[in-house]
């Protein structure tokens, strides 16, 4: 009711999260128009929130976690598993979308993106090969700002139940107004194995979807085909792309 008040006054209003989980705020996000997640970032969150409330930073966060439009909802994330039924988001529920107020990865700044379709170096490939994958980002705002490029990978059909996306990269790509940029990424048997039945690694033949934009609701995607069977050694897709390093390698 209070929050309703201010709205009413007319005056500029933005709203400051200050949360350590995802809140359920739908009402709040229909009235304002802008909310700033905070979390709980320590003695100098002050000054970083200034800084963003105005303007001398363009904010590039991305949310690390997905938040639902009601607890009814609950549990709610990208990742989640491929249910084998059509799709119907729009009528998950009788009186609510199944769709997430905010998605894991979704994140605003100053200035607007936009991404041309993802160009696959290959639509057929072994199960040991690399594929390159390219997108370029535009920015097509007023202002220089930092993108969160995210790539995610579908599995479209497998052996087990597959998620219906996984996040297997992502990079930051600062662009001036009006600049574009093409970015690049690798992916390998790394990327497109996963535990069969028996608990061993494999990459199983059949078509994949990646996803490329600036959160997992992205819809702009490209497909390519697998042609063999590979076992794969290691801990590998456990330890996502960006985290890989000499002492976490990506196979044995």
């Amino acid at each position: 009711a209070l929050l309703a008040r201010l709205v009413e006054t007319g005056k500029p209003l933005v709203v400051i999260l200050m949360n350590g989980r995802p809140l359920t705020i739908p009402r709040m996000a229909e009235q304002v128009p802008a909310i700033l997640e905070s979390w709980f970032l320590g003695s100098e969150m002050g000054n970083a929130v200034a800084d963003v409330l105005f303007g001398d930073v363009n904010p590039s966060g991305k949310l690390p976690i997905t938040f639902p439009r009601s607890a009814g909802q609950v549990p709610l994330y990208y990742n989640q598993k491929n249910t084998g039924q059509p799709s119907k988001k729009d009528e998950a529920y009788i009186d609510l979308s199944g769709t997430p107020l905010y998605p894991f990865g979704h994140g605003l700044s100053y200035t607007t993106f936009t991404y041309d379709p993802p160009i696959l170096s290959a639509t057929q490939l072994a199960a040991t090969d690399t594929l390159k994958v390219q997108v370029t980002v535009h920015n097509t705002g007023q202002r220089e700002g930092e993108e969160i490029v995210q790539l995610y990978l579908h599995d479209n059909v497998a052996s087990v139940t597959r998620p219906v996306r996984l996040l297997r990269g992502f990079t930051r790509v600062r662009l001036a107004p009006g600049e574009a940029r093409t970015v690049s990424f690798l992916l390998d048997q790394d990327d497109f194995a996963f535990l069969d039945q028996y608990f061993l690694r494999r990459v199983e033949p059949g078509t994949f979807t990646v996803f490329v934009g600036g959160s997992s609701a992205t819809d702009n995607q490209a497909s390519f085909e697998i042609t063999n069977t590979a076992r794969v050694k290691g801990l590998g897709s456990a330890i996502p792309r960006m985290l890989r390093t000499p002492e976490n390698p990506p196979y044995e």
